[in-house]
């Protein structure tokens, strides 16, 4: 593994448990896909950190278990604003 990937990996997976947030915010702030994000934290760093793999599995399992209340949150704003322009 090369290790500006080594890096990636380790720095990415820092930023989703500190932050507790998605593979999709952590690939936006990475400036990388969200699959390259998913891979790195799920293949490469259980090899690279078995201690933080498993921290970042937890919030990975929290954000989802928690999809569908966002994604409802989501749909509850885009009619309120809606609704706000009629």
């Amino acid at each position: 593994m090369d290790d500006y990937i080594w890096q990636r990996v380790l720095e990415s997976s820092q930023y989703i448990f500190r932050n507790q947030c998605t593979v999709r915010q952590a690939a936006k702030a990475f400036g990388v896909s969200k699959s390259t994000i998913h891979k790195d934290v799920t293949e490469r760093l259980p090899k690279i950190n078995p201690v933080l793999a498993g921290k970042v599995k937890a919030v990975l399992e929290q954000n989802k278990a928690e999809r569908h209340i966002r994604g409802g949150e989501a749909t509850r704003e885009k009619y309120r604003a809606l609704d706000a322009q009629m």
